[in-house]
């Protein structure tokens, strides 16, 4: 249905950040419910990107939009939280947000070597790089956030723990990462 209307994949992705930016807005004004709404929304259009690029022609641009805008709007919920309860979440909204970095520089940097050694990913032959995949992914990251927005009371327990597999995540991302790359390049 986007295609015949001409709604290109790149307008998808960026409409999906922007609904993601509107919720993280509404949970920093404490409309959690609102944010989980849109939240919702904005995870759809990231699903709709990828298949509607398939459809017509994936670029590179677009896949580094996708990444990119997706990175940004994840750390757009942590640092909503914060906002919307200083006292209560900055920290733990902190720790979450570096494990967040853990994952996308253990992701990234593994994508670009992968790309310079021409290595294809068997497990997710449809994305535009080499993805590595791990504990904490797309799907969990929003099942994660849909319970920081329906208890928000409880963001520093939901972020704590995430950060936990996060961490596994990345762990496991370095290891498999490093054991890739100490084969011989051929």
């Amino acid at each position: 249905m986007l295609m015949r209307a001409g709604v290109g994949a790149d307008a998808v992705t960026i409409a999906g950040f922007a609904i993601g930016v509107a919720a993280a807005a509404a949970i920093a004004l404490q409309a959690t419910v609102i944010g989980l709404a849109l939240l919702l929304a904005s995870r759809l259009a990231d699903g709709l990107d990828g298949p509607v690029a398939r459809l017509t022609t994936p670029t590179d641009r677009g896949a580094f939009l996708d990444i990119t805008l997706d990175f940004l709007y994840y750390s757009s919920v942590p640092l909503a939280f914060a906002i919307a309860d200083p006292t209560a979440n900055a920290l733990p909204a902190a720790v979450l947000l570096a494990a967040f970095i853990g994952t996308g520089s253990s992701f990234l940097a593994f994508a670009v070597l992968a790309e310079r050694r021409g290595l294809a990913s068997d497990a997710y032959p449809s994305k535009g790089f080499f993805y590595l995949g791990g504990l904490a992914e797309a799907t969990e990251t929003l099942i994660c956030f849909a319970l920081m927005c329906l208890w928000p009371t409880h963001f520093a327990w939901w972020a704590y723990g995430f950060a936990a597999l996060c961490t596994l995540t990345i762990a496991t991302r370095i290891v498999g990462g490093a054991t890739v790359l100490s084969r011989k390049h051929p």
